[in-house]
C-alpha cells in the first residue's frame, strides 16, 4: 500500500510516516555487512519521467541489492566504494562486476574497482543488435510498406513467435529484404552464447567479417561497438553472470513505483527500494 495513502488512514502527514521509514530502514542498513561481496551487478533505472535514474548494485550471489546511489555517471561507483567501505567490506575483494556497455559504468569500475574483471551483460549485447536491426527495417520500409507493423516479429528470437508470426517472417523472409539479412546475422550472434570457450574468439571474428561486410549500416556500426567490447564480452565465458537479476529486480522497482504513482523525491525512491529488496533485519522493538 503506498505511503500516502496509509498516512490517510492513519491520519498523520506522508512526510512524517516518510521519515520513520527513512530511520528504519538506515539503522537497518547500518547493520549490513559487505565483507563478503565479491559479484556485483550494476544496472540503472529511472526514478521520475524525464533523464532521472538511479543505480542500483545487486549483489549477484545473495540475490538482493546492496546499494542505490542518484543518477547513472561514474560517480556512482565511486559511492558505491565508499559504501562497501563503510560496511566492513574491501573494494579490492569484489573480484568481478556485471554491467551494459554504458561508458559511465566502464570508467567508473575501472577506476574505483581496478582489481575487479567486468563482464559485460549479454542480453544487453544482443539488444544492441537487435536496436541494429529495427534501424534497418525503419529505413527500408519506407520504400517497402510491407514492412510496416513488422517490427517486433524481428526483435523477438523463433521461439517466442505466435504461429501468426512465425508465419508473417516466413513470408517476409522471401523477398530479399535488407532487413531479412539484418536479423539473420543477429540470429546467428546468438550462437555465440553457445560456443564452448576455446571456439567463442574464432567464432566472433568470423561472425565480425561478414557482419562488417553486410553493407547494412546500422548492422556494422554495432559489430564494431561488440568488437571495441570484446573482452568484456568474452568474460562472461568465465564468469557466466549477467544482469538477468538486476533486470528482474528493477521490474520489481518499476511496478513499485507506478503502484505508489511516484515517491515524491529520490530519498523517498531509494528507500523504498532498499525496503523491499535489500533483505534488511530489521530489529524492531515488540
Amino acid at each position: 500500500m503506498p505511503v500516502n495513502a496509509v498516512a490517510r488512514i492513519v491520519g498523520e502527514h506522508d512526510t512524517r510516516l516518510w521519515r520513520v521509514i527513512r530511520y528504519y530502514v538506515d539503522d537497518a542498513r547500518s547493520r549490513v555487512s559487505m565483507k563478503d561481496v565479491v559479484s556485483v551487478a550494476v544496472d540503472e533505472t529511472s526514478a521520475a519521467k524525464g533523464h532521472s535514474y538511479v543505480t542500483v548494485f545487486t549483489d549477484v550471489e545473495q540475490s538482493k541489492v546492496l546499494f542505490v546511489a542518484p543518477g547513472n555517471d561514474p560517480h556512482t561507483l565511486d559511492a558505491f566504494r565508499q559504501d562497501v567501505l563503510a560496511h566492513g567490506g574491501d573494494p579490492l575483494s569484489i573480484e568481478q562486476f556485471c554491467s551494459d556497455l554504458s561508458p559511465a559504468f566502464i570508467s567508473g569500475i575501472q577506476k574505483h574497482f581496478p582489481k575487479s574483471s567486468l563482464t559485460f551483460d549479454k542480453f544487453h549485447v544482443s539488444k544492441l543488435l537487435g536496436d541494429a536491426v529495427d534501424q534497418v527495417r525503419r529505413s527500408e520500409q519506407r520504400s517497402r510498406p510491407e514492412l510496416k507493423r513488422s517490427r517486433y516479429v524481428w526483435l523477438k528470437n523463433p521461439s517466442n513467435l505466435t504461429e501468426e508470426q512465425q508465419s508473417q517472417i516466413q513470408q517476409l523472409s522471401k523477398l530479399n529484404l535488407k532487413t531479412a539479412k539484418a536479423y539473420q546475422i543477429r540470429l546467428t550472434f546468438q550462437d555465440f552464447w553457445k560456443q564452448p570457450k576455446e571456439n567463442a574468439e574464432a567464432f566472433l571474428k568470423q561472425w565480425y567479417f561478414w557482419a562488417t561486410h553486410s553493407r547494412l549500416e546500422p548492422i556494422i556500426k554495432a559489430a564494431k561497438s561488440i568488437k571495441k567490447h570484446k573482452k568484456g564480452i568474452m568474460e562472461w565465458f568465465k564468469s557466466k553472470i549477467t544482469n538477468g537479476l538486476s533486470e528482474g529486480l528493477n521490474s520489481l522497482i518499476q511496478s513499485t513505483k507506478r503502484k505508489a504513482r511516484g515517491y515524491r523525491t529520490i530519498e523517498n525512491f531509494i528507500t523504498m527500494i532498499y525496503l523491499t529488496l535489500g533483505k534488511l533485519d530489521f530489529q524492531l522493538p515488540i
